[in-house]
């Protein structure tokens, strides 16, 4: 926990050398999306965009039973129409930018990731899942949909058929689906989930940072164009790093047999 973090906190923050642990913290309310915590999530995301010290973010909830069970419903039952599409509105603002942050954002979904709290994990850039984590988008159960981006990232993960067959049944789903579909990339025992994404968190933390996001946006940018375009892009952004201290430090370390040392210039 950082110095100034208090045990309310709605969001902490534990830094461990280049690598931030960000906990949503409401585990009374399986850590469910209010306005408050989705405010501080925002608050915690300007902090870390221009923090120089945190390459990479992990990103898990407080408590044994959920990373974020869901969009906290006693608060959302008598929105209005306005209402609702300003709650849906300041979501989307906030997973994306999670999406865009620039740091590579690491899911560690330690139990419940249903509506809201699986729209978060698909706006991180993977997710590592305890066994026990559950997954869903069980919004048409209530008479809604989706809103904070879960139409649209699910079925550019897995599919339209695959997301769809989530989206019209609103099932819950365990985690070796998740696994076969590709939402999560790897599945450890509860107690070996926060080691196991700290430690690739760390290890990511080693890498170029100029490098990994180039990489993270020619992906995103390249996601739903022609492949051509997509290699133009990609193209480009290669180039661009040559222009880089990074790629002088990286190609000289490489050929002088020790590890390099990235400053992000």
């Amino acid at each position: 926990m950082e110095p100034n973090a208090i045990a309310d906190d709605l969001v902490l923050r534990r830094d461990e050398g280049p690598v931030a642990l960000l906990t949503l913290n409401r585990p009374k309310a399986l850590n469910a999306l209010n306005q408050p915590l989705l405010q501080r999530l925002a608050e915690r995301l300007r902090e870390l965009a221009v923090d120089s010290n945190v390459r990479v973010v992990v990103l898990t909830g407080s408590g044994e039973k959920a990373f974020v069970a869901g969009a906290d419903i006693a608060e959302m039952a008598d929105y209005d129409v306005a209402t609702a599409q300003h709650f849906a509105l300041a979501g989307q603002n906030v997973l994306n930018h999670i999406a865009t942050l620039g740091k590579p954002m690491i899911a560690a979904v330690n139990g419940f990731a249903l509506g809201g709290g699986c729209e978060l994990m698909l706006a991180c850039d993977f997710a590592i899942a305890s066994q026990r984590a559950k997954f869903g988008l069980p919004e048409v159960t209530l008479g809604v949909i989706p809103g904070f981006g879960g139409t649209q990232r699910l079925a550019r993960l897995i599919g339209r058929h695959n997301a769809l067959r989530w989206i019209l049944t609103g099932d819950v789903h365990g985690a070796d689906e998740a696994l076969r579909l590709g939402l999560v990339t790897q599945l450890v025992e509860p107690e070996q989930l926060l080691p196991v994404a700290l430690e690739i968190a760390q290890r990511i933390a080693t890498r170029g940072p100029l490098a990994m996001l180039a990489a993270k946006q020619v992906v995103d940018q390249g996601w739903d164009v022609p492949l051509a375009d997509g290699l133009r892009k990609e193209a480009a952004a290669f180039g661009k790093l040559f222009r880089t201290q990074d790629q002088k430090e990286g190609m000289a370390a490489f050929m002088q047999k020790r590890p390099a040392k990235f400053t992000g210039n």
